[in-house]
């Protein structure tokens, strides 16, 4: 194996790459139903302390990890725990980013789909109706042939973009990408705050409703929180064996936060003025991106215009989270296989790639092999990954550290590039602390759940 690791060109590069694979679609279609649902600013304020305590937390931790041992996630565990069973947690992550790659992969063919639909002025159909949009979007996604198509074009971008390596594949895409979604982003939101009855959208989104905010609210929350950032799967493990000394974890971790939610809330603004301004049903999830938003777009002035420049804005959203899953995935063969990028990525991405096409195929084309589950292998991987594997392996890293690696030692590593600063180690022990018990609360109120039929919270 080679001695020599790749390193980030830049910190601006590092921190675009990261907060790339941090902002995904789930930021443009989950946050801002979340938020508009569970009391709105209300929601947000709970939503902002939780992930300044669990999200920071564990960033910061997965970053350390991968500075201090220059690996990837299964490597990483092992050189700072050598025989022991901490491997399996790397191994874990490493599982998950397959896992996940494997459904969002399918996402991303949808979303290059509805591209090429607004181009087309596809959309124009579908004008203030939903249900025709939904029996559209639903046509496409239960087909054989036209899924598959679009995800494996999306594959096929991802592989490239790894294959040119770090700094002239994810950090150069990443810091090109990143600064069009904002971009787009504020062009939208400014369009959609200028619509007649567009600020009753950011008063859904953003006035605070304690009245509404219940248990309920604030587990969900904690959950988002974890989430969002995509703790647990090795990313920001991978990521962080990237950096040099130099680079300061904190500010960088703080900066990776701070454009996730950022975005996330610009994506509410963008969103649900141009709903609210227009009557429409602020659906949730999927549902809102693929059935409400192609109704409503093309009742604007240059609809195509719009809608064209929201379907790119969340194909640069996926993209670069898909790359960064990728990452994970192909850094655990170059550091622990001895392959060389290009084959690593052509490999697995293919394997990949080949477990997306069965889930796909199980929305409707024919083929389901989690149909004794009761559900599609699409939402299998789904819901494995999200309710189980993420939650895990991030509770795991931050026992890790407390348990095994020690406060003391994680403390040295963090300190440098942080040029004098002051950070409490046993602040940082009881953050990492309150991190895992939440992450650990969410688990066990999952297995709860699933076994009883009713959540303890929630």
């Amino acid at each position: 194996m080679s001695n020599e690791r790749e390193q980030w060109g830049s910190k601006l590069g590092f921190i675009f790459a990261a907060a790339g694979s941090a902002v995904g679609i789930g930021n443009i279609w989950k946050f801002p139903s979340m938020a508009g649902e569970n009391g709105g600013g209300a929601f947000t304020i709970i939503y902002l302390i939780c992930i300044l305590i669990v999200g920071l937390s564990i960033v910061i931790a997965e970053l350390v990890i991968g500075r201090k041992t220059q690996l990837s996630p299964v490597g990483a565990f092992e050189k700072i725990a050598p025989n022991s069973n901490w491997k399996w947690v790397g191994f874990l992550g490493v599982a998950s980013a397959f896992v996940i790659l494997s459904f969002y992969g399918v996402v991303g063919g949808w979303i290059l789909k509805y591209i090429i639909d607004s181009l087309f002025g596809e959309f124009s159909n579908l004008s203030g109706n939903p249900a025709a949009a939904g029996e559209v979007f639903n046509a496409f996604i239960t087909s054989s042939l036209g899924p598959v198509f679009y995800q494996i074009i999306f594959m096929s971008l991802c592989i490239f973009v790894i294959i040119q390596g770090v700094k002239g594949g994810i950090e150069k895409w990443s810091k090109i990408m990143m600064p069009v979604i904002i971009v787009l982003l504020g062009v939208l939101a400014i369009r959609g705050i200028t619509l007649d009855g567009g600020m009753q959208g950011l008063s859904f989104l953003f006035k605070p409703r304690f009245e509404d905010l219940t248990a309920s609210s604030i587990v969900l929350a904690l959950g988002h929180s974890f989430f969002t950032v995509s703790l647990g799967m090795g990313t920001m493990i991978t990521y962080g064996s990237y950096l040099n000394k130099k680079q300061n974890l904190l500010s960088s971790a703080l900066w990776v936060i701070f454009l996730d939610t950022a975005i996330a809330m610009l994506a509410g603004v963008a969103i649900f003025t141009t709903v609210f301004a227009l009557g429409a049903n602020p659906a949730e999830g999927p549902g809102l991106i693929f059935i409400i938003l192609p109704s409503i777009f093309p009742q604007l002035a240059g609809g195509i215009l719009w809608s064209t420049l929201f379907f790119i804005l969340l194909f640069m959203a996926a993209l670069t989270s898909a790359i960064s899953i990728l990452e994970v995935v192909t850094a655990y063969f170059i550091d622990q296989k001895g392959w060389s990028r290009k084959k690593a990525t052509l490999q697995f991405g293919s394997v990949i790639t080949i477990v997306g096409v069965f889930c796909s195929l199980s929305l409707g084309g024919g083929i389901n092999i989690a149909a004794p589950l009761g559900m599609s292998f699409f939402d299998a991987m789904d819901y494995l990954s999200s309710k189980y594997m993420l939650p895990i392996g991030g509770m795991l890293t931050a026992i890790f550290i407390i348990k095994k690696w020690g406060i003391k030692d994680y403390m040295i590593e963090l300190r440098k590039g942080m040029n004098g600063a002051t950070v409490q180690d046993g602040l940082v022990k009881v953050f990492l602390i309150v991190a895992a018990s939440i992450v650990a609360f969410i688990i066990f109120n999952e297995i709860y759940f699933t076994t009883t039929g009713k959540a303890l919270i929630g």
